[in-house]
């Protein structure tokens, strides 16, 4: 049971693991009642804010109910957004399912270690250019999500496993390479997506008897660009 707050009118600031130990940092501070409110920051930096007295409409209030940190959202509750932004974007449903699984296993609320946000876990610096104003919330977070990798689809001519590594690593360093990186990470993470990619396909087909005609996506679940890449 959560019986911590922020003193008045403190804030805390970080990136990375630093923030996430001065999130625990903060909420371990003494509190009156299990109704204080925390309010937290993300800055185009991948900087993160706290505080109890947000002084900016950007901040963000953060459910510290108990095991309510990190609420996890099942696939049911996110397919009708899932299936809008696929058609939007040309992109599979199943595709689009991967790389949230892949990135934050369905948890609205994870932060990765360099401060990657949400269901997609976009940069805070990425998701300005993709105007995405809540990068805690579902819709927005996929909405920007699903329009960068249908950028990346396109800037690397289809080739799914070279923009699911710009996706990782970023766009910049597939072009350094015009490869797979040989990074360990990004190259693990490719197949990992593709891995799951297979298994949302097959279990589409299980469960209806067919998969959403490819004709429907710019790209084909069944491409060769979509191979599992060579092990580094």
């Amino acid at each position: 049971m959560l019986n911590h707050r922020l003193p008045s009118a403190s804030s805390c600031t970080g990136s990375g693991l630093a923030a996430a130990l001065l999130l625990g940092g903060c909420l371990l501070s003494p509190v009156p009642s299990l109704h204080a409110e925390i309010y937290q920051y993300i800055d185009s930096k991948g900087t993160i804010s706290l505080t109890n007295v947000p002084s900016d409409v950007r901040y963000r209030r953060v459910d510290i109910r108990p095991n309510r940190l990190h609420p996890a959202i099942s696939e049911q509750e996110l397919e009708p957004m899932i299936k809008r932004f696929s058609r939007q974007h040309q992109l599979h449903p199943a595709l689009i399912r991967a790389v949230i699984k892949a990135e934050s296993n369905f948890d609205p609320r994870a932060v990765s270690r360099s401060g990657a946000v949400g269901l997609m876990q976009l940069m805070p610096q990425t998701a300005l250019q993709l105007d995405v104003r809540d990068l805690y919330d579902p819709e927005d977070n996929i909405g920007g999500g699903t329009k960068y990798l249908r950028h990346l689809l396109d800037r690397f001519r289809g080739n799914l496993p070279l923009a699911l590594a710009a996706y990782n690593a970023g766009e910049h360093v597939v072009d350094r390479y015009r490869t797979l990186p040989p990074i360990d990470e990004t190259r693990q993470y490719v197949r990992k997506v593709l891995r799951y990619y297979r298994t949302f396909l097959a279990r589409d087909l299980a469960s209806t008897g067919h998969v959403i005609p490819s004709s429907e996506y710019a790209m084909s679940p069944a491409s060769p660009e979509a191979a599992p890449p060579p092990a580094p």
